[in-house]
């Protein structure tokens, strides 16, 4: 290497430092991009990548379910609930520090479930909710725990309107179903 000013004889930059700790090449270390690196691979390691408690799960995880097609099944599940979340998260302008804060849960976990690399139990998806303020239904619907119903007009304004509760929804739409199954079973 060539000697700059006010540079050592023998000081090494932080690149190579950083290649020879980690036995990477000086340019991938300085930030260089090889022909084999590409937006695609960037976007599957950013996804791939957890503590290694998480490594260890998966890896059990796909010797239990039979391989590693089974985990990506239940990742290709999770990213799915997981963008939804973002997605709606984005849509009421809130942060993922906020929506951690109202849905009681770390942001951490929040950051991991919505990059798909953890499946929230249905107890965090109702939190979620709550946080997003939007139906725990829709969320586990989207999430494989619920079959999606019907959809009728009466439903979906209830499950739409931002004044009631969950439990006030919840109430309403169980007394509808009443009077429609009601209705039904005099008709016949």
């Amino acid at each position: 290497m060539a000697q700059a000013d006010g540079e050592f004889d023998g000081a090494k930059d932080n690149s190579e430092l950083i290649a020879e700790e980690s036995g990477i090449d000086a340019d991938d270390a300085a930030g260089g991009v090889d022909e084999q690196d590409s937006p695609e691979r960037s976007a599957e390691t950013d996804n791939e990548v957890g503590d290694a408690s998480d490594l260890e799960k998966d890896s059990d995880a796909s010797r239990q379910a039979g391989g590693p097609a089974a985990v990506r099944v239940v990742s290709n599940a999770a990213q799915d609930i997981g963008s939804f979340i973002r997605a709606q998260r984005e849509l009421a302008q809130v942060s993922l520090r906020q929506l951690a804060e109202r849905a009681g849960v770390s942001n951490p976990y929040l950051s991991q479930i919505e990059r798909g690399l953890r499946k929230p139990s249905a107890e965090v998806l109702g939190q979620i909710a709550k946080g997003l303020r939007v139906s725990a239904e829709a969320l586990y619907v989207r999430a494989g725990i619920l079959e999606q119903r019907q959809s009728s007009p009466v439903r979906d304004a209830v499950l739409a309107d931002a004044t009631l509760n969950e439990r006030q929804k919840q109430v309403i739409l169980e007394i509808y179903n009443s009077f429609c199954h009601e209705n039904e079973a005099s008709q016949e």
